[in-house]
């Protein structure tokens, strides 16, 4: 299904994921949108080819590039994966994630039309496959997502999006990117399609960036860097008022992510999905 037209290159950032990238690319050989094309970026100065092929996985869609560096972080390997990608749609898959079948097919047609497209997220513990959470309410059909409803958000997202809307990641924004990253695209296009299933798997992993132990300090800092930086550019986001909301929505994130930092310590969660799905506030 689908022509190189209509076709979707997915970004996969990789960093120490030769133990989960079989899987990540698994779930894109699963996909009966067979227009895609799959950019692994490796930033650790590994090559995946051979994880991959070991793992049976040979497919003329994969392309490999790099950082040149080790742990540039996330955002860099996203921009290195965007300036190899060749296709008009672009869509991020972190390595130790997937997509569950049929996730391309029920957004590239919505991006197409819409500049880009957001789909509900499940969390998921790794080590057991348990449910963490949904982040909406599991619905059938196709909804809408503006940018204050992804600011009422806790849970990354992931969207396919348009070439022309020319996403990029801050390269300087190594923890919250992603909120950047689709605060821009809703700035740019507007209110698009929210497909109210849960496609994107997000995976809560050992030994990740939000299992480690200073996650709530590199959270913090992320933010107060954002603060700055919209006091300073506006981040690239055009709507004035947009900026201001983003800026009010910041103030609760470091409140819930004070919280979390104490719930974490006092041992009552591993990580911030866990606290969510604790009902932490």
């Amino acid at each position: 299904m689908g022509t190189l037209e209509n076709g979707v290159s997915v970004i996969i950032a990789a960093h120490r994921a030769h133990d989960t990238i079989a899987r990540a690319v698994r779930s894109l050989l699963d996909q009966d949108w067979t227009a895609w094309q799959a950019v692994v970026v490796s930033d650790d100065g590994t090559d995946y080819r051979p994880t991959l092929r070991a793992a049976g996985i040979d497919d003329s869609r994969l392309v490999f590039t790099g950082t040149g560096r080790v742990g540039a972080g996330a955002p860099a390997a996203r921009n290195a994966g965007l300036t190899a990608a060749t296709l008009p749609l672009v869509a991020p898959l972190d390595a130790d994630d997937r997509f569950r079948p049929g996730r391309l097919a029920a957004l590239v047609p919505l991006a197409l039309a819409h500049g880009a497209a957001f789909d509900n997220v499940a969390v998921v513990r790794d080590e057991d496959d348990a449910p963490l959470s949904v982040l909406f309410p599991e619905r059938d059909g196709v909804g809408r997502l503006d940018a204050d409803g992804f600011l009422a958000t806790s849970v990354p997202m992931f969207p396919v999006v348009r070439r022309d809307l020319r996403p990029a990641w801050e390269a300087d924004v190594d923890f919250c990117d992603d909120v950047v990253f689709n605060l821009r695209i809703l700035d740019r296009a507007g209110a698009v399609p929210l497909v109210r299933a849960p496609l994107y798997e997000y995976r809560q992993r050992a030994g990740s960036i939000t299992f480690s132990a200073d996650s709530g300090e590199r959270a913090e800092r992320c933010y107060r860097h954002v603060l700055d930086r919209l006091e300073r550019d506006g981040m690239g986001i055009a709507d004035a008022g947009l900026r201001a909301r983003f800026a009010a929505a910041l103030a609760a994130k470091r409140a819930r992510n004070a919280a979390y930092e104490a719930a974490r310590r006092a041992g009552r969660c591993a990580n911030f999905q866990e606290f969510l799905a604790l009902g932490g506030a």
